[in-house]
């Protein structure tokens, strides 16, 4: 195969380190790990919406307007501040998901953008 654009063919011995740089490059960008982290932040915002719903539900029970119930339903609220602690939980963890995920698609970007020099260099895409 010809050089393309202003690559010159490697040397026999640079062409063996980047053939060892590209088979580390190519198994590491195989498949994006980072998926699963947007895949479990998604989740994660699914039931943060879920659970804060039920949070603003709990909350208008015991808060809204309307008529009053005859007998209070009780001194603390603790429906509703189960499903806060379970809103702000979600929410913590569907932040530090998509952060996790976010830094992931950094590295996989960089490892993809040099495994397309490695390629080009060895002549095997243009």
């Amino acid at each position: 195969m010809e050089p393309t654009g202003n690559h010159s063919p490697p040397a026999a011995g640079e062409e063996a380190l980047l053939r060892a740089e590209h088979d580390v490059l190519a198994g590491r960008v195989s498949a994006r790990r980072s998926i699963d982290d947007v895949r479990r932040g998604a989740y994660a915002a699914f039931g943060l919406v879920m659970s804060a719903g039920l949070t603003i539900k709990f909350a208008w029970d015991r808060w809204g307007w309307g008529l009053r119930p005859a007998r209070p339903p009780g001194r603390y609220p603790l429906l509703f501040l189960l499903a806060l602690v379970v809103s702000i939980g979600l929410a913590v963890y569907a932040f530090a998901a998509f952060r996790r995920a976010r830094s992931a698609m950094r590295v996989e970007d960089r490892d993809f953008a040099r495994l397309r020099e490695v390629r080009a260099r060895l002549g095997i895409e243009t």
